[in-house]
């Protein structure tokens, strides 16, 4: 089912999202500076061409351990981010999901759009497994709290 779900999403707008997502990490690795936010693009980007099946997950999460991006400096990245790109993405994002959720089959759509939308805003510190795996992590995650 996610299969025929990724085929629908990227012939119906999800190819724009996914080239945006990529631009925006051409920009990133022009400036040098912007390195680690380009490498977040592409993960995302990549995420945003095929959704379903997939899951987002704080990399601390999955591994159980910090790293440079889920801890300070995560954050201090995801501000950046969110003032210079994040909002514009997420406002893409939702300006597809408007009208995907005119129909009944397009709310999937509509949903992983919000989804990609919310991600958007903070992508450093993220990484993309399918979706068993996010479970799995998330649930590891509880039973170490």
């Amino acid at each position: 089912m996610s299969c025929l779900g990724n085929i629908l999403w990227f012939l119906l707008g999800g190819i724009w999202m996914g080239l945006t997502w990529w631009l925006v990490g051409v920009l990133c690795f022009i400036s040098l500076i912007g390195i680690p936010w380009g490498r977040a693009c592409f993960v995302m980007g990549q995420f945003a061409f095929c959704p379903f099946g997939k899951m987002p997950v704080a990399r601390d999460t999955l591994t159980g351990r910090e790293d440079i991006g889920t801890g300070p400096f995560g954050t201090v990245g995801n501000v950046i981010w969110l003032l210079l790109a994040g909002i514009w993405i997420a406002l893409s994002h939702l300006t597809w999901a408007v009208p995907c959720a005119l129909t009944i089959i397009g709310i999937p759509f509509a949903w992983q759009h919000v989804k990609l939308a919310g991600l958007a805003l903070c992508p450093i510190g993220k990484t993309i497994v399918p979706a068993p795996v996010a479970a799995a992590a998330e649930a590891s995650a509880w039973h170490r709290n």
